[in-house]
């Protein structure tokens, strides 16, 4: 009964939210001196916890343009990242690869990730959430293990060993002692096979593999358009891990 009120509560805040202004255009400098171009979807309050989402290959911050906004319904500040290997899908071209003249390998993003981490470590002054599809939710564990003590949580939709090393994503989740971590995948055998063992080499306390009935590769699963059949319950979930990070 409990967890039914929960829902409903997060139902009606969603569905309740004011609609919100434009995100504010931000770019950022990674170490490499690449510009990175992010937007900053904020709810007023920089003591709020922060949430950089990160997009899957091919893509851009755009595949997080009706996600953010519901963080913010939950009182999360979120930042949307064009990381330097991306491309057109989601509606919008990488402002990054654009300016870059070319998209990159997945594992050198991780500047742009770091990047994101360093700004809203100066911006913002709540708990950070990490977020990442595809690629990138297997970068957003090396992130975390490079940077003990100033990410409070993963998300990670869709990670998989994809950065060239059959095991450097599951070293980095090996670090994460400290670290709430949630972990879902697409509704098939393999990617499910692909998060267990990711999960599996989490030491933290606080981890979740959860295993939707339907949803589609990334983080693309918490989209209406892309998981009209599973995007409820997908939210659900996330709604769960967040909760205790306010």
């Amino acid at each position: 009964m409990m967890l039914f009120a929960r829902l409903l509560a997060f139902a009606l805040v969603v569905a309740a939210a004011p609609a919100l202004a434009a995100p504010q255009q931000i770019k950022l400098t990674a170490a490499d001196h690449v510009k990175v171009f992010a937007a900053y979807y904020g709810t007023g309050d920089k003591a709020k916890p922060i949430v950089l989402l990160f997009h899957q290959a091919g893509g851009s911050g755009a595949e997080y343009a009706s996600i953010a906004p519901k963080l913010n319904a939950l009182g999360f500040n979120a930042l949307a990242v064009d990381q330097r290997s991306g491309g057109n899908l989601f509606g919008r071209a990488n402002r990054t690869v654009k300016a870059l003249g070319r998209s990159t390998g997945y594992r050198a993003a991780l500047p742009d990730l770091q990047a994101a981490l360093d700004w809203a470590r100066a911006n913002d002054t709540g708990k950070i959430v990490v977020c990442g599809s595809s690629y990138s939710a297997s970068l957003v564990f090396l992130l975390a293990a490079a940077n003990p003590g100033k990410v409070a949580a993963v998300m990670a939709f869709s990670p998989g060993e994809y950065l060239g090393n059959a095991h450097a994503v599951r070293d980095a989740a090996a670090k994460l002692t400290n670290v709430a971590v949630f972990v879902s995948s697409a509704s098939s055998r393999g990617e499910i096979a692909d998060a267990r063992a990711i999960v599996d080499a989490v030491p933290s306390a606080t981890k979740t593999q959860f295993v939707p009935k339907h949803a589609p590769h990334g983080a693309s699963a918490l989209r209406a358009d892309a998981n009209p059949a599973g995007s409820k319950e997908v939210w659900a979930a996330v709604e769960r891990f967040l909760a205790p990070l306010h």
